[in-house]
């Protein structure tokens, strides 16, 4: 880890769970925007919207966290959660964080809500702050100065 990574704030627990949570209401619109498309274009094809869930739907209902995740992980850093609550993520030496880590950092996050949270608990006795997918990922969250 640089010395600049070294000496940056690192966030807590309530602060990565308040920006996560702010981030969800972001998600789950582009979950209704892309359901409510589903329907749509379900119904003009003269479907019913309630038939079952379609295939492409369950891929996007993935694929839009994802993709709105890595994308602001590699253009700046920040969600928009995480610019509300002054968290930016970075990768060793301060870098931008690369497509490669954006995705693995997905992956074990995901793990990290499967084993009940523990992911994320483990910043409370981990000495750098970090949870598991800041580890997996060699990624680090650093707190922003104001303004």
């Amino acid at each position: 880890m640089s010395d600049i990574l070294e000496q940056a704030a690192r966030p807590g627990l309530l602060r990565r769970l308040a920006a996560i949570f702010y981030d969800a209401w972001l998600i789950a619109a582009l979950w209704l925007l892309g359901a409510a498309a589903d329907a749509a274009i379900r119904t003009a094809l003269g479907g019913a919207p309630g038939q079952g869930t379609h295939w492409l739907l369950q891929v996007y209902l993935i694929a839009a966290p994802v993709a709105f995740y890595c994308w602001f992980w590699t253009h700046g850093g920040q969600t928009l959660g995480m610019r509300a609550w002054r968290l930016r993520l970075v990768a060793a030496e301060g870098a931008t964080v690369s497509l490669r880590q954006a995705l693995i950092r997905c992956a074990a996050a995901l793990l990290s809500w499967l084993a009940l949270g523990l992911g994320y608990l483990w910043v409370l006795v981990d000495p750098d702050r970090a949870a598991w997918h800041d580890r997996l990922s060699g990624t680090y969250l650093v707190l922003t100065t104001r303004g």
